[in-house]
């Protein structure tokens, strides 16, 4: 008995190995979008992020390991919209041979002036988009797996529907006179046009940018003005600035937004879902009279 047991379990190992090897290698340029794809590929597909939780895509230095990785995957996803300045020469040291996806297509994009606004996922409508694009592109690659990546995106298809419905229902009961927000960087125009809620940023697109002491006093008379009640930090940027606004204008902080980036998994936000969900409700706290 003890044998068979033993026998039982060499097996077990070798079909677990062999599936492993069977798995899609693919890369995600950044924290929320390797989300959106594990959620698509399940357990078909190994997604290896190259900017990790709590870190900034927008100033991230690649490394010789991430072109390795590159260079090792079958797709690369990216977010697109100007978002990974990095990642073409990236692609090109890795060798230019990984196929590159860009989730946001047939996302029309918002505008600050003459830039995109790259951060499209901030719409739950927009994630629904990037989670149809992920299935494609998986699908095109390892069609024996396409029905798995169907099934597996239309169950998160259905979690993002339930989540859009939290989102209009939280920011429904915030008085719209009440719907003004101080964050760090416009991070958030998706989220403004989807739902109503008006945002206002020191910082640009980008974290790249630095915010003049003239920006900064133009801030702060606009939400003296308005009389704006709440200022967010985020959890990519420096808390200072946040701190000297509050301080200035008597807006209470109220917590922290999670932007462009998840945070590790015993975090407040591991996932997109969870991510969202901290988000309205740390705005409804904040709003609410």
């Amino acid at each position: 008995m003890i044998r068979f047991w033993l026998i039982a379990l060499v097996l077990l190992a070798a079909t677990g190995s062999a599936r492993a090897a069977d798995r899609l290698n693919v890369v995600a340029s950044f924290s929320i979008l390797g989300d959106f794809v594990r959620n698509v590929g399940g357990d078909r597909v190994n997604v290896t992020t190259l900017v990790g939780p709590d870190s900034d895509a927008h100033v991230y230095v690649p490394t010789p390991a991430d072109a390795k990785k590159v260079a090792d995957a079958k797709l690369v996803f990216v977010n697109g919209l100007g978002f990974e300045g990095w990642l073409p020469r990236l692609v090109k040291s890795a060798g230019g041979k990984a196929s590159v996806v860009t989730a946001t297509t047939g996302i029309a994009p918002l505008k600050l002036g003459s830039e995109a606004d790259p951060h499209a996922w901030q719409s739950v409508a927009n994630a629904k988009i990037y989670v149809a694009n992920i299935r494609e592109a998986l699908a095109a690659v390892a069609p024996a797996d396409a029905e798995a990546f169907k099934s597996k995106a239309g169950a998160y298809l259905t979690e993002l529907d339930a989540l859009e419905r939290e989102v209009r229902e939280a920011i429904a009961k915030i008085p719209a006179s009440h719907r003004k927000v101080i964050s760090t960087h416009n991070a958030f125009g998706y989220f403004a046009a989807a739902y109503g809620v008006e945002f206002v940023a020191p910082l640009g697109v980008s974290t790249e940018s630095e915010a003049s002491a003239r920006d900064i006093a133009g801030i702060i008379t606009q939400v003296r003005a308005a009389k704006i009640p709440a200022v967010f930090l985020e959890n990519i940027t420096d808390p200072r600035l946040m701190g000297r606004i509050s301080a200035e204008t008597g807006a209470r902080v109220g917590g922290t937004l999670y932007s462009d980036s998840l945070t590790a998994e015993k975090g407040d936000s591991p996932t997109y879902i969870a991510m969202v969900r901290h988000n309205i409700k740390a705005l409804t706290s904040a709003l609410s009279p």
